[in-house]
């Protein structure tokens, strides 16, 4: 019963919420990723607290604005692209209305249904012009009308989205001297990154052990490449 409804709340999920959702997993991915993998090579290079905290409240600050208007104009120019092409396909039902009907009836027939049932779908479809074209959209330029997104929305999902995130690893640095802080804030991070690839699998239906691995490891090899970078950064300048 649980896996019913599990499949059913995935299956009738809006699909807004569902845009939302990937910016907000994308949002608080980076934000976590990107701020240890930077702050922990900072860290590590310096010692200092002051340059660490620093560095990641503008890290944070800076990225989440990119991030958030990454967003925004991707979304915007994927939704105009859409628009401009169901406006195009307007013209086209008006201008060639037996040749789109007989374009849709094929289509059905390639999709399974029976030359009967295709045809007499054909037929009323046409006689309804907002139906004819939400299937010829569906069908022909594989866009789902519900699903144009609001671009401006996803932007502030993702932007807020990745303060929290960035948020997380910055954390034991307001609390504790750089040497216990760095040792807090890679395992704290690493928890976060593992528990928000294990709460996906609510929307995704994957294995939540799996997905959270999946994110761990991507989180270490971050964590990994900052730790290096900073005792190679750290040679460097004690050489100097």
């Amino acid at each position: 019963m649980v896996v019913l409804r599990h499949k059913e709340f995935i299956h009738h999920m809006n699909p807004r919420i569902s845009s939302q959702v990937r910016e907000v997993v994308f949002g608080m991915e980076d934000g976590m990723v990107s701020t240890m993998g930077a702050i922990t090579g900072i860290a590590v290079a310096t010692g200092n607290p002051f340059v660490v905290l620093v560095s990641g409240f503008v890290i944070i600050s800076v990225e989440s604005i990119s991030m958030g208007v990454g967003s925004y104009l991707s979304n915007k120019s994927e939704k105009d692209v859409n628009l401009k092409k169901i406006d195009e396909e307007k013209s086209e039902l008006i201008k060639y209305p037996e040749a789109e009907k007989e374009e849709l009836y094929v289509m059905y027939c390639q999709n399974g249904w029976s030359k009967e049932v295709a045809r007499t779908m054909a037929d009323e479809a046409s006689q309804k012009p907002d139906l004819l074209l939400s299937e010829m959209t569906y069908h022909e330029l594989k866009i789902v009308s519900d699903n144009l997104g609001k671009p401006f929305e996803n932007a502030i999902f993702m932007g807020v989205s990745y303060v929290l995130g960035g948020g997380l690893p910055l954390l034991p640095y307001l609390l504790f001297p750089v040497p216990l802080a760095l040792g807090i804030s890679i395992p704290l991070t690493m928890a976060g990154i593992f528990l928000l690839g294990s709460v996906t699998t609510r929307f995704t239906g994957r294995k939540w052990w799996k997905a959270g691995f999946e994110m761990f490891v991507l989180a270490g090899i971050a964590a990994g490449v900052g730790y290096g970078v900073g005792r190679i950064a750290d040679v460097v300048i004690t050489r100097s």
